[in-house]
């Protein structure tokens, strides 16, 4: 454990500007930003396809934010569910 004591938050927002992010003024959402965040591939068409999926939050309002991500977050998830899953077995080749 340390004695040392944390230094005091220091808010230097105009009083009534501290929380506001722009668009709050108004009660309205902040516009679309896109977040600047490179996907690279990983060589996996249908992983990659979910993925590229997150691009579209770049055109979204934060409150959209969630749909997109649980959508490619339960599409990531059957993937991975998909490789669990045993292959059919292959019929026997009787001929002899």
């Amino acid at each position: 454990m340390s004695d040392a004591t944390p230094e005091p938050v220091v808010d230097d927002q105009p009083d009534g500007a501290a929380g506001e992010m722009p668009g709050d003024a108004a009660g309205e959402p902040a516009a679309a930003a896109p977040l600047g965040v490179a996907r690279e591939r990983t060589g996996h068409p249908a992983v990659d396809a979910r993925l590229a999926r997150l691009a579209e939050v770049d055109a979204l309002p934060a409150d959209g934010h969630p749909e997109v991500y649980e959508d490619v977050h339960r599409g990531l998830r059957d993937e991975l569910t998909s490789l669990d899953a045993h292959p059919a077995p292959r019929p026997h080749d009787n001929r002899s």
